[in-house]
């Protein structure tokens, strides 16, 4: 069995090659928009946020982000997962990661947009978790959920 670990990162190499990699995906081009921007300062884009990297054995192969909103919301963002380690479940381990890193930055609700015609998998696991949709507009989905405090 592989062994995954996710951590925060600012090894910022790593996360520019594996952003770089989701952008090129057939149909998530949508996805991108102001990535150069983006891409030219994360420390300052994912300020009040973090960006956690997931590993099997060592080698990274899964990202997801969160960006301040304001001081109760973050948008969790780049849920990306290598085609060829798709199917072993690191997509929920990045969740629940990124659960956990959103709780521990003091936010109350996590959002996110998809595209459900381009991302049905990611779609299908984020209502199942428990993301409600809030809109729906030029095929792009709004979703939230609270974070649960656990005491």
């Amino acid at each position: 069995m592989k062994n995954f670990e996710v951590t925060i990162s600012t090894d910022y190499d790593i996360i520019k090659t594996l952003f770089v990699e989701y952008s090129q995906i057939k149909g998530a081009e949508g996805c991108f928009v102001s990535f150069e921007k983006e891409l030219a300062d994360l420390a300052e884009f994912y300020k009040g946020g973090a960006i956690l990297v997931g590993f099997e054995d060592g080698t990274p192969i899964a990202t997801i982000a969160l960006k301040k909103v304001d001081n109760d919301t973050t948008e969790v963002k780049r849920l990306f997962i290598k085609p060829e380690h798709r199917g072993k479940g690191y997509a929920r381990k990045m969740l629940k990661a990124m659960f956990k890193c959103a709780n521990s930055l003091g936010y109350k609700e996590v959002m996110l947009t998809t595209r459900p015609e381009v991302m049905p998998v990611a779609y299908a696991l984020y209502q199942r978790i428990g993301f409600n949709q809030t809109d729906f507009k030029d095929g792009v989905a709004t979703m939230r959920m609270a974070i649960v405090k656990v005491i």
